[in-house]
């Protein structure tokens, strides 16, 4: 499988702006700038990109994971947040909320654990990866 996207950039850093696109459309020529990456701008920015992909790479790893266990989950609220610290990405952090009916606490940290490590977008990120979990009942 490939996926692929298309950035276009015209202008300088500061002034420029850009537009992403993505082969199936969600993002369609959806602005970008300096402004959205750096202020409060209109538009999107790459740490958001790569937040929303480990969220939704997390989750659904973490669901693939539980089912071998024979576990479903209700729900699986992810939210990541990137940290982009002197030009680089210094941390993806993820708070989790779960409802897992009948899953110990001891077995759902396993499986987190699991998701955490080995998600494909984890497994990309080369940066301190924290997975912060809290299961419902």
């Amino acid at each position: 499988m490939k996926r692929h996207a298309t950035a276009v950039w015209q202008g300088s850093g500061k002034e420029g702006k850009g537009n992403l696109s993505t082969q199936t459309g969600v993002l369609d020529s959806t602005q970008y700038s300096f402004s959205s990456r750096f202020e409060e701008g209109k538009g999107t920015n790459p740490e958001e990109l790569i937040a929303a992909a480990h969220a939704g790479c997390f989750a659904m790893k973490l669901s693939f994971v539980l089912g071998e266990s024979d576990h479903k989950a209700d729900e699986l609220n992810a939210k990541c947040t990137i940290t982009l610290e002197d030009g680089k990405i210094t941390q993806s952090k993820i708070e989790l909320k779960a409802k897992v009916p009948g899953i110990s606490a001891e077995k759902f940290a396993e499986a987190v654990k699991d998701a955490e490590k080995n998600c494909p977008i984890s497994v990309l990120l080369d940066t301190e990866i924290v997975v912060e979990h809290s299961l419902e009942s």
